[in-house]
């Protein structure tokens, strides 16, 4: 009996050992692990800062959202306010029905997979809590090999869900969770999820929504709704089944719910599509710009270095992230720091430019091109292109190509290279209707894509300097070249404007008379230069005609004229003044428009007449914030006095003349060539002061329109000037360029939520100005100046 007694004590002895000893074992274990002495435990710090990825994001000018900048996470942060009630309930009915229950471990749910395991029902549900998920997503199991890795990871997740539990209340771990979970597609973060599939925000979720989304969280790679929508519908049920069995909905919810379709409105994450892709390229190089060196350009690259290095200095958006630090003492990264960019454009008027450009283009310049290739010897190239012309730019396209480069590198010679570029592959193409699926050699998908024309266009704000809309493009995704900020171009007759200036500064008026007559210029070589007309009006050929007159018919004879009265140089030393920062050459021709500029520079040079002579530089960005809405920049354009109010509005004159009786007037209604493309835009009331230009070959249309509101300006052409119009009907710049100005501003006064009304629109006089404009009843008093020199 006393054995017996000794035994049983020596079996209590060993059994609370065993207990203490696992106990105190356990405990160790963990405490080994909170220190960290087990391998990486994040630190106080880190839990109460968790290394966030946010996706910056830029906004319109109105609010709506443009576009995100990121590299690995497309994730975007938003408030708990901003998530509706049924998308809590169902996470915590799917996920952690206990989650206000437990402190970050839900031992309930453990005894539950346990018995699961131990008899085979696998339907007991998991035992991870959403704060043993979230510290998975904050800590990733990076670099597990082994099942103990694995095991030891694990009780790692169960320690730091109990820190996160201490460190945050529930509300947080519930919107930290929604905040990081990758739903895949590109969609990290319920708001980019909410994005994605129903281009809807968080907030805009309806039920059955939100328990789709909540089903993805089980395994979004499985239940991936656009590869398999069927599954995702009943793993969203199952969600729903839950949420009813909980008490979060009545069965009547529940099953109007499951009735529904998943409603997806899929918004693949593409920088090539999207609103304004060409302004969002800009603002990516240009945040992120660092300090230019002259060894980063090639030889060819000069004047980008200069202009670069001009940014830098006097653009405090050029390069912003590498010229300011976050709180972490680095450079500011676009892509991690979540910041919000708010540009100057509005949505409404951003979507119209693009639907103009489209209007034009697609409906009536490239039928019009299309239809006169079968004239072309050798298209769509102009017949006066010569076979080894032709294939010498065909030669120099196939080395600007993709292709080429991989082919290059793997050591093919050229001729093998071109051979490769006459065999059909498979391919798609772009095409006005839509995207072509189709075999075709490489060198006939250049030329089919030589054919295109393209327009880019810009307006911005009279008075604010503020860019409204941008398109540098027909379509990014293929014709990526931006031509607004980056394409330089022959300006055509755009440029006399400049010439009439340098007049209008000294004493002449609109109404001053010359001599309609051939002028000659000696050149430096001894030579004469004597520019033509390509339309002589014989009716006013050797009579005394108007400076008016001369600017609205874009007359060469008088732009010679005005020019003799002083000298190129003059004009380059206006042009600078108003805010043209592209190389001129000042030579006799340079009325003619033979320097190439940016449709950005001449938009902006033309806007300072109608703000009484302020050149106010135009900009895109208003300000940036940071992740947490702390206004961390703003911006104001670049403003000077360029030329005088009564220059300015002398010039506004001239350039009215020119919308209301010369190369613009289609602008008024007027059914000259072209017919369909007035009627569809109408007739306009308001004043507007414009100029069309064309270059040499008609290889370059401009239309530049400034109103009391708006300047806006539109360049058409193809992308080689080798490819171009027949007749200078079809490519002048009052066919290629002006209708898009035309269909973008009809669209803009058609909005009344803009405000823009024909009615009251006026341009701002000068004080005390008193120049007689009326020209018409200057001749009948006979008081019109006739000679130049009566102005000095």
């Amino acid at each position: 009996m006393v054995e017996k007694k000794l035994n049983f004590k020596k079996y209590i002895i060993w059994f609370w050992s065993i207990v203490l000893v696992f106990t105190a074992s356990t405990v160790l274990f963990f405490y080994l692990i909170a220190e960290g002495r087990l391998g990486f435990m994040p630190s106080f710090e880190e839990l109460e800062n968790p290394k966030n990825i946010l996706a910056s994001e830029i906004f319109f000018e109105d609010g709506k959202s443009l576009d995100k900048y990121f590299i690995h996470e497309n994730r975007t942060f938003v408030s708990y306010q901003n998530l509706p009630p049924h998308l809590i309930d169902a996470l915590i009915a799917t996920e952690d029905v206990r989650f206000y229950d437990h402190s970050g471990i839900d031992l309930r749910g453990l005894f539950r997979v346990v018995k699961g395991l131990a008899t085979g029902n696998s339907n007991q549900g998991g035992g991870s809590t959403l704060s043993q998920q979230l510290a998975k997503m904050l800590f990733p199991r990076s670099g597990v090999s082994s099942k103990m890795e694995l095991v030891l990871r694990k009780f790692k997740e169960w320690v730091i869900a109990v820190k996160l539990e201490r460190s945050y209340t529930k509300e947080e771990i519930i919107l930290m969770y929604l905040n990081k979970y990758d739903f895949l597609n590109n969609a990290v973060g319920i708001k980019s999820a909410a994005a994605v599939y129903f281009n809807i925000p968080p907030d805009s979720l309806q039920l059955h929504q939100a328990a789709m989304l909540v089903g993805m969280a089980k395994n979004s790679s499985l239940f991936n709704p656009v590869r398999r929508p069927e599954l995702v519908q009943k793993r969203r049920n199952v969600v729903l089944n839950q949420m009813e069995k909980y008490g979060y909905i009545t069965a009547a919810e529940k099953d109007s719910a499951q009735q529904l379709p998943l409603d997806l409105e899929y918004k693949k994450v593409d920088y090539k599509i999207g609103p304004a892709p060409y302004l969002r390229e800009y603002l990516r190089l240009t945040l992120s710009a660092k300090e230019p060196e002259r060894k980063n350009y090639a030889s060819w690259q000069e004047q980008k270095y200069i202009e670069d290095l001009a940014e830098w200095k006097n653009n405090p958006l050029f390069g912003w992230c590498n010229k300011n630090k976050n709180p972490k003492g680095e450079n500011y990264n676009i892509y991690t720091d979540g910041l919000k960019i708010y540009t100057t454009l509005d949505s409404r008027m951003q979507k119209y430019a693009v639907e103009a450009v489209e209007q034009h283009l697609r409906y009536d310049l490239q039928p019009l091109f299309d239809g006169s290739m079968q004239d072309l010897s050798n298209p769509p190239f102009a017949n006066n292109m010569g076979s080894e012309e032709v294939e010498g730019l065909l030669n120099r396209e196939i080395r600007k190509s993709e292709r080429y480069r991989v082919m290059n590198l793997a050591g093919k010679s050229f001729d093998e290279i071109k051979a490769k570029f006459n065999e059909p592959v498979d391919m798609t193409v772009f095409s006005w209707k839509g995207e072509v699926d189709t075999l075709m050699a490489p060198i006939d998908s250049i030329k089919y894509y030589l054919r295109y024309f393209r327009s880019s266009f810009m307006a911005m704000d009279t008075e604010s300097g503020k860019v409204k809309a941008y398109v540098g493009g027909p379509n990014y995704k293929y014709f990526m070249y931006d031509m607004v900020k980056d394409g330089k171009r022959q300006v055509g007759s755009t440029v006399k404007p400049f010439l009439y200036t340098l007049a209008m500064q000294n004493g002449l008026t609109p109404c001053t008379k010359v001599p309609y007559v051939s002028q000659q210029f000696q050149q430096w070589d001894g030579s004469i230069y004597e520019p033509k007309d390509s339309d002589v009006d014989e009716e006013m050929d050797g009579k005394m005609v108007t400076l008016k007159w001369g600017l609205a018919n874009s007359k060469n004879r008088i732009s010679a004229w005005v020019l003799k009265q002083f000298n190129p140089q003059a004009v380059v030393d206006v042009m600078k003044r108003l805010g043209i920062y592209s190389p001129i050459e000042a030579v006799n021709s340079m009325f003619l428009g033979v320097s190439d500029v940016t449709l950005y520079e001449m938009v902006g040079a033309f806007n300072t007449y109608a703000n009484l002579g302020v050149y106010t530089k135009p900009y895109f960005v208003t300000r940036i914030e940071d992740r947490h809405g702390n206004v961390i920049a703003r911006f104001q354009p670049e403003r000077h006095e360029a030329i005088d109010e009564q220059t300015a509005y002398l010039m506004l004159n001239l350039l009215q003349g020119v919308i209301n009786e010369g190369t613009g007037i289609r602008l008024r209604g007027s059914n000259l060539w072209r017919e369909r493309v007035t009627q569809e835009y109408g007739k306009f009331t308001m004043p507007i002061a414009g100029k069309t230009g064309t270059t040499q070959n008609h290889s370059d249309g401009w239309f530049i329109g400034t109103t009391p509101k708006l300047t806006a300006g539109v360049w058409t052409g193809a992308d080689l000037r080798s490819i171009h119009f027949k007749s200078i009907g079809a490519g002048q710049g009052a066919n290629m360029a002006l209708p898009i100005w035309g269909y973008f501003y009809k669209k803009v006064l058609a909005d009344e939520s803009l405000g823009i009304k024909e009615e009251e629109m006026e341009f701002k006089k000068p004080a005390h100005f008193d120049i007689n404009l009326d020209c018409d009843q200057l001749e009948k008093k006979d008081t019109t100046p006739t000679e130049f020199d009566d102005f000095f």
